[in-house]
């Protein structure tokens, strides 16, 4: 029931959240050795970092945005923005429900997606 409002989150919008706590953990724990991070919460920051595909924060706003522009539901556009496929058809085998879900349907469907990932692409790009 918790998650059900729940908003899913990129790899690299979860690492922005956890570098920032870790700064200020970091700057807590002045002098106080029992404040410091959890091995845990080091190995989740360094996964979320190492595969986070955007690191600057604009361009982890940017990619959010541009992919809320094509109606897809929270968790396409997680995985889109998570593996950042490169052709329409790879995305629509890492997300199948781009294609049932009647948006992205047919041909000119692929030419939505593609525009969608060269979107994608351009930020990546320009980061």
């Amino acid at each position: 029931a918790e998650f059900l409002k729940a908003k899913c989150l990129m790899n690299c919008e979860v690492a922005i959240i956890l570098e920032h706590k870790y700064e200020q953990i970091q700057h807590m724990s002045d002098g106080d050795p029992s404040s410091q991070v959890s091995q845990v919460f080091e190995k989740s920051l360094q996964y979320v970092k190492r595969f986070s595909r955007y690191k600057n924060p604009d361009a982890v706003r940017q990619v959010r945005e541009t992919l809320s522009r094509y109606g897809l539901a929270e968790f396409e556009l997680c995985t889109l923005g998570n593996l950042c496929p490169d052709t329409s058809d790879e995305a629509s085998a890492l997300v199948p429900s781009l294609r049932s879900g009647g948006r992205f349907v047919g041909d000119p469907g692929s030419e939505k997606i593609d525009k969608m990932l060269n979107d994608l692409s351009l930020i990546k790009k320009f980061e």
